[in-house]
């Protein structure tokens, strides 16, 4: 771990009461400018226009949770987005949060859980969103952007609700699971009390990258993943696809982004049982190199009329969907097996866009003749407006919730 300055916790339980939260992030706050700039290729710089992890060079691991408020009052939740905001710029470079785990008032629970001491910061991206239903339950409804849809029910959707929604998201990617799970578990610890877990999603072998120069890793149906993806080094794309600009609609949305993500088993004992010829038909590459029909190489521009018409490939081509484009940083996951003994794998899929209705609702109406519905099922939900990035001295979602702190 690197080290920081101390504050001493005896300051912060000082504050007393429901200021507790709100005095701690103020006196938190006071070090922001303090954080050093960082050449450790280690670190991803968390202050900026837009929010680490988008963009940013797709880690190994995630940790994605969702939280339900516990609060319907916006002060409240502007104390809890300015602590977890200090906590996560710590974590980011590989400092505890507050005191620390083992430095603090030793009749008192540590500031951190402690699971991450002696690790580093590992790429430790952290992002947050939130939901619809943060409109509704604080009252801000004249607030709530337009382009963040209730996504409609597609052909096929099996949604879990215990697995869908939410007020508010994290999505913690880092090269070390323990380290995103970490970062996952103290910001729901300090969130005690104004918010709880309503579900949460492990996450590994990252699915899509946006670096295209590296390797394009590949899914649980063996296939490379990500091909065509968003480089996040392209700005002009990022700009047309993934950023909010100031005049789409609500004014504190501008450098922030809108995010899909869907729990997508596969039937991956169906799968194995078929066909090389058939998998390869219905993806719409081949397994090897992950050419198309007619090409030999893997980011050879492909010929959408040489593939099936019900291939996954072709009806997700922005050629075949007026030009649409998601910026994807799926996972795959296993969470063991079910009652009768099949792998509950999958994909879990995140997509940024700067619009939901013109992105992943677009896209996916197209899919519902996707060949490769047979073999997989959508079982989870949820979409979420992503502030744009902090400011030095500012907090998560401060656009918003600035006249509340």
């Amino acid at each position: 771990m690197a080290s920081r300055p101390r504050l001493s916790r005896r300051a912060l339980l000082g504050a007393g009461g429901a200021g507790v939260l709100a005095g701690a992030a103020g006196l938190l706050a006071a070090r922001a400018g303090d954080e050093p700039a960082h050449a450790d290729p280690g670190v991803v710089a968390f202050h900026g226009p837009h929010q680490a992890g988008i963009a940013t060079p797709v880690q190994d691991r995630l940790h994605f949770a969702a939280f339900d408020l516990t609060t319907d009052d916006p002060a409240r939740v502007a104390a809890l987005l300015r602590a977890w905001t200090e906590a996560a710029a710590a974590m980011t470079r590989g400092a505890p949060v507050g005191d620390g785990a083992v430095d603090g008032v030793p009749l008192a629970p540590p500031d951190d859980t402690g699971e991450a001491l002696g690790l580093p910061a590992s790429r430790l991206t952290l992002t947050v969103g939130f939901g619809p239903s943060l409109f509704t339950k604080l009252g801000l409804e004249d607030q709530r952007p337009k382009a963040l849809v209730d996504l409609p029910h597609f052909p096929g959707d099996n949604l879990d609700t215990a697995r869908s929604g939410g007020d508010l998201c994290v999505q913690a990617c880092a090269d070390d699971p323990q380290v995103a799970v970490h970062a996952v578990r103290n910001l729901a610890r300090i969130g005690f009390g104004t918010v709880s877990v309503r579900w949460s999603q492990l996450g590994f072998g990252k699915t899509s990258s946006t670096t295209p120069d590296s390797q394009t890793p590949r899914n649980m149906m063996g296939f490379k993943d990500g091909t065509a993806n968003i480089p996040g080094t392209d700005a002009g794309l990022l700009d047309a696809h993934v950023w909010v600009a100031a005049g789409d609609g609500a004014a504190w949305m501008a450098g922030g982004s809108y995010l899909v993500a869907r729990r997508i088993r596969m039937h991956i004992e169906t799968w194995d049982r078929t066909s090389l010829t058939e998998q390869e038909q219905v993806i719409g590459r081949s397994k090897g190199e992950g050419a198309g029909p007619g090409r030999s190489r893997e980011h050879d521009p492909v010929i959408l009329a040489k593939m099936a018409p019900d291939a996954h490939v072709r009806l997700a081509h922005p050629d075949s969907n007026a030009g649409a484009r998601l910026l994807r940083r799926g996972y795959s996951f296993t969470d063991g097996t079910d009652g009768l003994g099949r792998l509950d794998a999958g994909l879990f899929f995140l997509a940024y866009q700067r619009d939901v209705s013109e992105g992943f609702v677009k896209v996916q109406s197209n899919l519902r003749t996707d060949r490769l519905n047979e073999y997989i099922q959508h079982v989870g939900s949820g979409v979420y407006a992503i502030p744009p990035g902090v400011r030095e001295g500012g907090f998560w979602g401060d656009t918003l919730f600035a006249k509340f702190a």
